[in-house]
């Protein structure tokens, strides 16, 4: 045991500096003032202030995905914690590792309704894996050990901690905790066996790949596995970065607005092979393309966490496995491509390039255009954010992510996401380039954190996409209500006077053509940059006009034949 006093925070800090800990995310408040002062003496922590705790936990929610550590965020109690809840929502849904830290009333406060007070475990417990309150600083490094274990193990996700006030500055003897290790499950070779055996029996097999526990050697493995055997390969939503999109195996996303081509291909694949993803709304079109609970296709579902696989869908076969485990244990089964496979195989791919190189011509600035100049220019390894809007819709069917680690997108459909996380990118991988796309509407959410790229000179590049309109909204309300506008529409600043304020290079777009050269004149000006692309919300969406919906509405029938 050690002899030396210290305080409950200066603990606190000392167990993140032993489980590897490099930086964490803040909006300061007085609640966990001891906390800050105890990270002031740790030099090689990085602290990233920001402007509001919605960004502060986006950006740990990013740090997460990125690296597969926990990424921390700090705020104070009450209104900060509630903020800072969008950003454990989006880290339980899109399987996060996520450590926030809540300042709380001192002890002798609680259960009054004290100043701010908020009984942590209630507010968060259906949103995050795990809600601690720390109640004697003596336990701080047990507490720790065990949030980064549940953090990162099985089916990683966001974990809260409680700080009292009181406990923080409390002065303790304690021992530390050695370094944490994630636990994962890897599978049996019984498992595989079967593995093989089913699929060796499948006439069009298909590989669905998504989830967190991957990194880039264990994606490599499987897109490499799948080209060989000659089985297509589509990504859930908003996983696309799993597989590069140039490889051959590679046939779809399946997110929101999916091509029908590709939804149909799902459901008359006779094996599905799912890798590490849920199979949520978004990804199976509202549970219609994997059927629950028995799905058409005869289902292997291969997933960390053991309470996942059935709890949908029941499958032939399931296999409790991290990603990095499974795609090692992947090379013993030998598969030879049947010839009929390579038909489906080759097929897949066409109707992925037939979607991937649409246009709309008729606009007088093409998103369609505009997205391909912007996956044509930018380097394999640059980092594409984006929160939610129909302005992602054309970013997901054009953009090329070439590799692992290269998307940052909210599998919960959270706007205001993309700033944020391309901040904390760009914080992370400073020689990367790092592109946040966003609508005005997802834009306005997190504009502030504009002056967090500002202070830490990170120079990340922002394309607005302004069309006045909530435009997904917009896009429902003609579905169902045509040409009755209500709630939709908004009013911008001047997207260019805004930028310049924080000393932003300004570009504006108005015609696609525009648009490779504005964004080359951002990547050289080396600074903090934001290029406005306007756009008329006539073409509210990647296929269909405003008065092309309002012309289906007027014809139900046909609609629905």
């Amino acid at each position: 045991m050690p002899t030396t006093e210290r305080t409950g925070a200066q603990v606190l800090v000392d167990q993140l500096m032993i489980h590897g800990a490099d930086r964490g995310y803040c909006l300061p408040g007085e609640s966990y003032l001891a906390v800050l002062d105890a990270l002031h003496d740790q030099k090689q922590f990085k602290l990233v202030v920001t402007r509001h705790e919605a960004g502060a936990c986006n950006m740990a929610e990013a740090y997460g995905k990125l690296t597969g550590k926990p990424g921390l965020c700090f705020v104070t109690r009450g209104p900060g914690a509630a903020h800072a809840s969008i950003g454990i929502h989006t880290a339980m849904q899109d399987s996060t590792p996520l450590i926030l830290f809540v300042g709380q009333a001192r002890r002798e406060m609680l259960e009054r309704e004290a100043f701010q007070e908020l009984d942590y475990r209630a507010v968060f417990g259906s949103l995050a894996k795990w809600v601690v309150q720390l109640e004697d600083a003596a336990r701080i490094p047990e507490l720790i050990s065990r949030a980064f274990r549940v953090a990162t193990s099985g089916r990683p996700g966001p974990v809260v901690i409680a700080m009292p006030e009181d406990v923080l500055t409390d002065l303790v003897t304690v021992a530390d905790v050695p370094v944490y290790q994630a636990s994962q499950a890897a599978p049996q070779s019984e498992d595989m066996g079967r593995f093989g055996a089913i699929l060796a029996d499948a006439e069009r097999p298909l590989v669905l790949i998504g989830g967190s526990t991957w990194d880039q050697e264990s994606a490599m493995r499987i897109s490499d596995w799948a080209a060989a055997a000659s089985i297509p390969v589509v990504s859930a939503f908003r996983r696309q970065d799993l597989v590069d999109n140039r490889k051959p195996c590679y046939a779809g996303h399946l997110g929101i607005g999916a091509d029908a081509k590709l939804l149909q291909r799902v459901e008359s694949a006779d094996v599905l092979i799912v890798l590490g993803d849920r199979v949520a709304e978004a990804t199976s079109q509202g549970y219609a393309t994997v059927q629950s609970p028995v799905p058409k296709q005869r289902l292997i579902h291969v997933h960390p966490d053991p309470c996942e696989i059935g709890r949908v869908y029941a499958p032939e076969l399931g296999i409790v496995s991290g990603m990095k485990n499974f795609a090692q244990s992947l090379g013993r089964v030998r598969i030879a491509a049947r010839p009929n496979w390579q038909q489906w195989f080759s097929e897949a791919r066409k109707d992925f390039e037939d979607i991937h190189c649409r246009t709309n011509p008729d606009a007088t600035v093409d998103m369609w255009g505009v997205i391909g100049t912007l996956s044509d220019a930018l380097p394999e390894n640059a980092i594409i954010a984006n929160g939610a809007g129909n302005y992602a819709a054309w970013l997901h069917a054009r953009y090329s992510y070439r590799g692992y680690g290269t998307q940052l997108a909210p599998a919960n459909g959270a706007m205001g996401y993309g700033i944020p996380a391309a901040v904390a990118a760009k914080h992370l991988y400073p020689d990367r380039i790092v592109v946040a796309v966003a609508g005005d509407g997802c834009f306005m959410m997190s504009s502030q954190e504009l002056a967090t790229a500002a202070l830490y000179h990170l120079p990340i590049i922002v394309v607005v996409v302004n069309n006045g309109v909530f435009g997904t909204i917009r896009m429902h309300q003609e579905m169902h209500y045509p040409g009755r506008i209500s709630g939709t529409s908004v009013a911008n600043p001047d997207f260019q006077l805004f930028g310049k304020s924080f000393g932003a290079h300004v570009e504006k777009v108005e015609a696609t053509n525009q648009f490779g050269a504005a964004l080359r004149r951002s990547i050289d000006s080396g600074r903090l940059a934001l290029i406005e692309v306007v756009c008329s919300p006539e073409r509210i969406s990647p296929r269909a006009t405003i008065s092309e919906l309002r012309a289906r509405a007027a014809r139900p029938m046909e609609v629905a034949q």
